[in-house]
């Protein structure tokens, strides 16, 4: 039995003269794949190598960190599921995106990853930049979830970075 293997990814560039709403989407979408590029071709077991001995980051948490993220400000907030519980995260395990993480589920964990993306891209389609919600006491605009999750994304492409480099030496974009 063959080992899984994360599958490659094509990259296309962010937009340099998009109307706002499609850079916003456009942008997400470039972090998003930067993601799953910096996780191509590697197996189950090489996404759960941790860099740093006393930190539980791997690049399989932060697919199913991502996706729990995805999911909380697309639809959960966004969307205004609030019957839509956590994936991965428990009262027990409040890390459990990446405590949890076994290399066995890690194809079912991409899969998961791609379908929070497809819904909370289906949540966003079509709606004002401008529509608000409320949550954590305060009101969201969706421009505003765009900016915190290409914030978000940035920040952990450059964990996976450090992470894919300790894995292999990959290194670049």
């Amino acid at each position: 039995m063959t080992s899984w293997t994360a599958p490659d990814i094509e990259r296309h560039e962010g937009p340099s003269n998009s109307a706002e709403h499609q850079a916003l989407q456009e942008f997400l979408q470039f972090h998003r794949d930067t993601l799953l590029f910096k996780c191509a071709g590697l197996t189950g077991a090489q996404l759960l190598v941790k860099s740093v001995p006393t930190s539980q980051l791997t690049l399989l948490g932060l697919v199913r960190h991502l996706a729990e993220v995805e999911r909380w400000w697309f639809r959960r907030c966004f969307g205004q599921d609030k019957e839509l519980g956590d994936l991965y995260c428990t009262e027990e395990y409040r890390d459990g995106d990446f405590d949890l993480a076994v290399p066995e589920n890690a194809e079912a964990d991409f899969a998961t990853y791609r379908r929070e993306v497809e819904l909370a891209d289906a949540v966003a389609a079509g709606r004002s930049l401008d529509d608000t919600f409320t949550g954590r006491d305060k009101e969201y605009t969706l421009r505003w979830v765009y900016l915190h999750m290409i914030e978000e994304y940035a920040r952990h492409n450059g964990h996976a970075d450090l992470l894919r480099e300790a894995i292999d030496g990959s290194t670049g974009e």
